[in-house]
This record gives C-alpha cells, sequence and structure tokens, in this order.
C-alpha cells in the first residue's frame, strides 16, 4: 500500500509559536467523542428498548433502565459502559443495543486515543495532531490536553452521524468518560487552529 503525507493547516497557529496559514486547507474543526459510564450518572431513570445483541436493527425489547443522563449521551456520542459491564450502543440507523465492545460505524471496537472521523479524509488515513490551536473563545487549549493529544497516532476508522460532519471537521475519540461533569472537563473541547499531519492510503 502506498502512503502519502499531507500537512494540514487547520487556521493557523500553534501554542505560542504563529504558523502561515496553508491556501485551502484553512477552516478546520476538531472534537472528540468517548463512552459514557452509567456510574457517573444519576437522577432520573427511564427505560431503554431496543436490540439485546448486535446483529439486529430497531430492536423493541427491554433492555434496561438507566440513568436519564446516561442515556442521553450514549444517543450524543455513541455509547456507554453500563452498570453490569456490557454496553449500550446507539447509532442513526439502527438504535439501541447491547454489546460486548464500544462500536465504530463499521462495527469494529473503538480504540482510545486512536480511533478518530473525518467526513473529509479517506478511511484508513493515519493523522497526527502537530500543534493545538484556539477554543472557540479565542484561548488556549488546555496543555495537559493537547500534549496527549498530540503524542496520540489517530487513524480514520469512523463516520460521523449524517448532518453532524463535514469536509473540515476530525472527531477524536478519547475512550470512557473519567468522572461525574466529564462534559465539564478541559478533556470535552473543541478547537479550530491547528495542524494536522495526514498520511493517506492510495
Amino acid at each position: 500500500m502506498r502512503w502519502t503525507w499531507v500537512v494540514l493547516l487547520l487556521a493557523g497557529c500553534s501554542a505560542g509559536q504563529a504558523l502561515p496559514p496553508t491556501s485551502g486547507d484553512t477552516g478546520w474543526q476538531v472534537t472528540v467523542y468517548y463512552t459514557a459510564v452509567e456510574a457517573f450518572h444519576s437522577g432520573p431513570s427511564a427505560p431503554v428498548r431496543g436490540c439485546p445483541v448486535i446483529d439486529c436493527d430497531k430492536g423493541s425489547d427491554l433492555l434496561g433502565t438507566f440513568p436519564q443522563s446516561f442515556v442521553k449521551a450514549v444517543k450524543d456520542e455513541g455509547t456507554g459502559r453500563t452498570a453490569s459491564g456490557s454496553y449500550l450502543n446507539w447509532s442513526y440507523d439502527k438504535g439501541y443495543w447491547l454489546d460486548s465492545a464500544p462500536r465504530d460505524s463499521f462495527g469494529r471496537p473503538l480504540r482510545p486515543f486512536v480511533s478518530a472521523a473525518a467526513d473529509g479524509l479517506t478511511t484508513g488515513s493515519r493523522v497526527k495532531l502537530v500543534s493545538c490551536g484556539r477554543t472557540p473563545e479565542g484561548g488556549d487549549v488546555d496543555a495537559a490536553v493537547c500534549e496527549k493529544l498530540m503524542a496520540a497516532s489517530w487513524e480514520i476508522t469512523d463516520e460521523f452521524t449524517p448532518g453532524l460532519g463535514g469536509e473540515r471537521h476530525i472527531d477524536l475519540y478519547l475512550g470512557e468518560e473519567t468522572g461525574p461533569q466529564f462534559t465539564d472537563s478541559p478533556w470535552y473541547t473543541t478547537f479550530s487552529e491547528a495542524v494536522l499531519e495526514v498520511r493517506q492510503p492510495g
């Protein structure tokens, strides 16, 4: 297999060092997604119906009763680990189902700090975050978060739910949430000024 390296400038500056813009490659958005953990959620519960196994669509079996905030996180992020240790997964075309692992859009287990989604990059592309950029408010990305994201080697193995992606949007999988109110932590981040190094198959 032949690989082609491309450096993409996503609006233009790294922490502490300005970089010149690259024509045609500006304006990317970087987001993250994660596996929700039922143990970190509380409050009112709700029954969830779907498939008790992976190989069915739009099932109506009662899968269990879970905190509403956990169910919402599963629908938003695509996957969650239940208190029993199984995974409650969701996709727009399948609904909810119980599983033994968090899955990407092609049914493969998600890999923390490896799996990523990007509509504008070929499936199988390898991606390195070369420098971090700015938050939507114009501030610096948290230093510890930036360092960990830059140290990872990402692979485009997943797809966005239709309507949530775009040609200049990449989504990075972090693994399981690490505590309550995870979405208020620095790890649940969005930024738009970054440099990616992309190795594309072809």
